[in-house]
């Protein structure tokens, strides 16, 4: 198995201090494109969506649970006992504390997906997930957030009954907002997936294989 190049401190310091340099500029970049996303137009959706719940029917504006702000997640249904294997990565790391301090900031979390009730719960206690999950099955929501079969991260605000999308993300824009693979891409190896530039020896494997 490869390993990086062994150096001397004053190398790698210099290295290392390279390295920071384009990382400030990527972070500069992404802060202005923060400072854009917070400048997108709203769209106006309705909040009426039947959803099924644990506690029983509720509508897309009941998901708010009272705060101006809304993200939900749409789970890929893959059909009978069938589940994705990325949305399973992405909400085994969408920690209770995390959604606690999305709270905080008005920001309500809720995972969705078009599969019936019973499948989403058999699910969420198999994974001992604790989030809410809310079935949208029978309804065109999914589509209407342009999810359709697949996942999604879609954000909401309300103004008092009136429910409007702001934004909405998929792929590597859901990706980067995974905590693991957020530490791994400082790791040594990285992900150890086979779509990664990585050095000729590192250890790499199919990404959900």
């Amino acid at each position: 198995m490869g390993k990086p190049e062994i150096t001397s401190l004053q190398e790698w310091q210099k290295a290392r201090d390279e390295l920071l340099i384009a990382e400030k500029e990527l972070t500069r970049a992404q802060d202005a494109l923060a400072a854009r996303r917070r400048r997108l137009p709203m769209v106006e959706f309705a909040g009426d969506y039947p959803f099924d719940t644990p506690d029983g029917p509720k509508t897309l504006l009941d998901l708010f649970e009272g705060r101006h702000q809304l993200a939900v997640y749409q789970f890929m249904d893959l059909g009978p006992d069938a589940f994705c294997g990325g949305c399973t990565w992405f909400t085994a790391n969408v920690p209770a504390t995390g959604r606690g301090m999305l709270a905080d900031s008005g920001v309500t979390w809720v995972n969705a997906s078009t599969m019936p009730l019973a499948q989403i719960e058999a699910y969420k206690e198999r994974m001992g997930w604790t989030l809410p999950f809310v079935s949208s099955h029978g309804t065109t929501f999914a589509q209407d957030c342009g999810a359709d079969g697949g996942f999604m991260l879609t954000l909401f605000l309300r103004d008092g009954d009136a429910v409007y999308r702001t934004y909405g993300t998929t792929h590597r824009g859901v990706d980067r907002l995974v905590f693991t693979n957020n530490i791994l891409d400082l790791a040594p190896y990285g992900r150890q997936q086979d779509w990664e530039d990585s050095p000729d020896g590192w250890p790499q494997h199919p990404t959900y294989g």
